[in-house]
């Protein structure tokens, strides 16, 4: 995947993102690349940075320490759910793991424990380091935890992987990596499994799909008929069919309502007939006498 395909991937999955230069230059040329080759790719890696303050953490993240020069990571996922993009290439993030957990990334099955430190991940996987003290105590906020979702869904994505809808395998964090690692781990974390759940989900719908949106109305049904009672069309009717006295004949016969109705309208009708004919003769007569009135002054 291109730079430009990874920033893209990300900022689908509705994410914001922040690039960091580094010496003025674009973090796809900040890099450990000259130290040995990155991919095949096969999943991504969640850490815990164990540092306080986000822009300490960014920087941190992006130069390295003593020891360990940086980048540290592809992304820094901040606690206010935005990534901080830092580098991209091969990345000093996650070390020496199992190569037991690599193939059943690969092979997208259950990961084994790990108990052996033995091969490449900086290699082969991407790698978000998450702010957080990793004390075990520092909360993780659910913009972030949405974020680190967001972030490995991405990726996932645009590769291909877990196709299935089944769990998430090719994201995983750093203690399943590397024996002796514990992260990411804190209260609102939930958990590696948890994650992987989050991502299975999200892989089920559109990148632009949010877990809290309003889902789409459905079309409303009419009620089931209760038993025994009639329906409202069912009364309308009974009622029309119902038969009273003849108001014309003054009880000796009986008529349905809906002829009483038909009557009254077209009494009616005829009536505005009437009276519409008697304004006209009204107006006849008015004309004709202003017409003599005025042969009379002269």
């Amino acid at each position: 995947m291109s730079y430009a395909g990874f920033l893209a991937a990300l900022r689908a999955e509705g994410l914001t993102v922040v690039e960091v230069k580094t010496n003025g230059k674009s973090p796809a040329s900040h890099n450990r690349n000259s130290k040995g080759p990155f991919g095949p790719v096969h999943g991504v890696l969640l850490h815990h940075t164990v540092t306080k303050g986000s822009a300490n953490t960014v920087e941190t993240c992006r130069k390295g320490y003593e020891g360990l020069p940086g980048p540290l990571c592809h992304g820094v996922i901040t606690k206010d759910g935005r990534v901080h993009v830092v580098g991209y290439g091969r990345a000093n993030h996650a070390g020496l793991g199992d190569d037991d957990v690599l193939q059943a990334v690969i092979n997208e099955k259950p990961i084994p424990a790990d108990n052996e430190a033995n091969t490449d991940g900086n290699r082969h996987f991407y790698g978000f380091e998450c702010e957080n003290l990793g004390d075990n105590k520092d909360p993780w906020p659910a913009a972030q935890v949405d974020a680190m979702v967001r972030a490995a869904t991405a990726l996932l994505r645009a590769h291909g992987w877990n196709k299935d809808g089944k769990e998430a395998i090719s994201v995983i964090a750093h203690a399943e990596w590397q024996p002796g690692k514990v992260d990411p781990r804190g209260p609102g974390y939930p958990g590696h499994a948890g994650i992987r759940a989050r991502v299975a989900e999200r892989l089920k719908h559109p990148a632009s799909w949010s877990a809290d949106a309003p889902s789409k109305p459905s079309t409303p049904q009419t009620p089931p008929k209760e038993d025994g009672m009639p329906s409202a069309k069912e009364i309308a009717e009974a009622v029309m069919a119902y038969k009273i006295d003849d108001p014309r004949t003054s009880g000796t016969k009986y008529v349905e309502v809906k002829d009483v109705l038909w009557w009254a309208g077209a009494d009616s009708a005829q009536a505005n007939t009437k009276v519409k004919d008697l304004e006209k003769q009204v107006k006849n007569l008015t004309d004709l006498v202003t017409q003599l009135t005025k042969t009379k002054e002269k």
